[in-house]
């Protein structure tokens, strides 16, 4: 197999004639050779007899560094190489299958669920929150009154935080597993092909709840199961090494589900799991995650920034990313250096509320498919490593991070509740150059976030390890990365915590399996192992593997973990 790229404007599709006369030059084969292209993002694919060779399209990408345009990686095969196409296994029927309970219906739980189905053994998913539909209402309330329902929001309830946060799948690393596994599935349930092929795939708000719809249909059409608002409150090892998991239904009934092995999947957030698993002695870790805020520009300065003034109606709406390593106050007093980067770019997107918890303010961002509002927002944020928290919150041990992270979400909800009590659900809010000033801003420019925004002194809200680092950022990132990014008109919104669990539980890297208790199975973002929607699936995957391989010992090893 040999690569090669062919490039073509932005917005129209390389001929295929003109791809076949590159594989051929590519083969060493006559210009004329009969070569079959084979397109990912197409349901048919037209083939002719007697080829010589076989393409296909891998990978699309643009490339704005000086005329902008499409490039597409083409892998080039010649007839007597194996070039055939991927197939994903089969969903057996599971109705009598062995239970295995999965906790939370976020992309790791979802794609563990699937899993389970191709290896023949019954996934039970139990869902705190409600279905991807029903979602929308208490989201809606969310930004209209600023009343959280601590069961249903932006993070809690089918799909998890994804399914209302845009759909990236930007990873591409292949260390845990083959991602086509997920991406030719999210296809299958109603994605846009192009995510195959995509430099960075996107789905859309928009589109993901049709998606993550039909895979609940699909788990329950070969016999598995979903319950909808059914809390777990309790894992109940018993003495033949099974457990019973206890269950709080509507907020009343108590149901119990008996199984041998449990994949917990729960997400970043779901600080009771944690407290659960440290009431019962098993093992936790406080884990470095990332704080900062949700920065937001106009989508026509970022076009004009990333696409060199180039940027035409019909080409995609550009992104940005950067990574930058800022020296600011560490532990001992002394600076250090620690990670500022971009994080969860949302192109022609919006802001939304995604606070858990009565009485904090947390932000996230989201794109429809179309990728056309008038806005581009992206979370900038920080690393904290478990030494950066102040000495009265390492006392706490695990939940140290945690602890630090939830006091900076009250502390914007109070500071908000102290200017315009009348609405708790608007964010503190400061212009990007006065932030960096240290100065208030004496108005505020408009934006995407639909609950408002009130005037605050981020700079001060913020801890000083974030915010001193996020000072010196902004006007590097102009220096090296975009010309124009520091500029007052751009937004700074409050605040941006729930980057990834801030605690670990931690597991054998080999069997998937805690390393308290044998048959629990810590999974995703959550248990401190992903960083994403891809990265969960994979887990995802990777733990109904384990899980399998646990009650059948023959089967092949899971791929081994790297952990985030």
């Amino acid at each position: 197999m040999k690569t090669f790229e062919i490039t073509c404007p932005v917005g129209r599709e390389p001929r295929l004639d003109d791809i076949r006369y590159a594989a051929a030059q590519v083969l060493r084969l006559r210009r004329n050779a009969v070569v079959n292209v084979i397109d990912p993002t197409k349901s048919f694919q037209p083939t002719m007899r007697g080829a010589e060779a076989t393409c296909r399209i891998a990978h699309r990408s643009i490339d704005a560094r000086g005329d902008v345009k499409m490039v597409y990686k083409i892998e080039a095969y010649y007839k007597t190489e194996p070039c055939e196409d991927y197939k994903l296994d089969e969903y057996q029927d599971v109705s009598a299958a062995e239970p295995v309970v999965v906790v939370g219906a976020g992309p790791a739980g979802m794609f563990a669920a699937l899993k389970l189905l191709m290896l023949g053994l019954k996934p039970i998913v139990l869902e705190r929150g409600k279905d991807v539909h029903r979602r929308k209402t208490d989201m809606a309330n969310l930004s209209k009154t600023g009343t959280v329902n601590p069961e249903s929001n932006y993070c809690y309830g089918e799909g998890g935080a994804g399914a209302f946060s845009d759909g990236k799948l930007y990873t591409r690393s292949s260390k845990r597993g083959d991602i086509r596994e997920v991406l030719y599935q999210l296809v299958e349930f109603g994605a846009n092909p192009s995510i195959i092929i995509d430099a960075h795939p996107h789905i859309g708000t928009d589109k993901l709840p049709k998606v993550v719809e039909n895979i609940r249909k699909c788990v329950i059409e070969h016999g598995g199961e979903y319950h909808f608002d059914t809390k777990v409150t309790d894992i109940k090892p018993l003495e033949d090494g099974s457990f019973e998991v206890v269950t709080l239904v509507d907020g009343k009934e108590q149901v119990v589900y008996k199984t041998g092995n449990v994949i917990l999947a729960t997400g970043h957030s779901a600080r009771d799991i944690y407290e659960m698993i440290d009431s019962k002695g098993w093992a936790l870790q406080p884990k470095g995650f990332a704080m900062g805020v949700r920065v937001e520009h106009s989508q026509a300065l970022i076009n004009k920034m990333r696409y060199r003034g180039q940027w035409e109606p019909g080409m995609p709406a550009a992104e940005y990313s950067f990574v930058e390593q800022v020296e600011g106050p560490g532990p001992d007093g002394e600076d250090v250096e620690r990670g500022v980067f971009s994080f969860c770019m949302c192109p022609g997107g919006i802001l939304v509320p995604s606070a858990t918890e009565p009485q904090t303010t947390v932000l996230n961002g989201m794109s429809n498919s179309a990728r056309n509002s008038k806005w581009a927002n992206a979370g900038v944020v920080v690393s904290i490593e478990p030494e950066d928290v102040p000495e009265q919150y390492k006392e706490a041990g695990a939940f140290s991070l945690m602890n630090f992270q939830q006091d900076v979400e009250k502390k914007m909800f109070e500071y908000v509740a102290s200017q315009n009590p009348a609405n708790p659900a608007a964010a503190p809010a400061q212009r990007m150059i006065d932030f960096c000033e240290g100065k208030m801003s004496a108005d505020l420019p408009e934006t995407s976030y639909h609950p408002g925004t009130v005037s605050a002194p981020l700079h001060e809200l913020l801890p000083d390890i974030v915010a001193e680092r996020l000072q010196q950022v902004f006007p590097i990132v102009n220096r090296k990365v975009m010309k124009g990014y520091f500029t007052n008109d751009a937004l700074l919104l409050g605040v941006e915590s729930r980057t990834s669990s801030p605690i670990r539980i931690p597991r054998n890297p080999e069997t998937f399996q805690s390393d308290s208790i044998e048959g629990i199975f810590p999974c995703g973002e959550g248990a401190g192992y992903a960083g994403g929607i891809v990265s969960s699936a994979i887990d995802g995957i990777n733990c109904a593997l384990a899980v399998a391989r646990r009650i059948n010992p023959v089967m092949e090893e899971p791929a081994q973990e790297d952990a985030e």
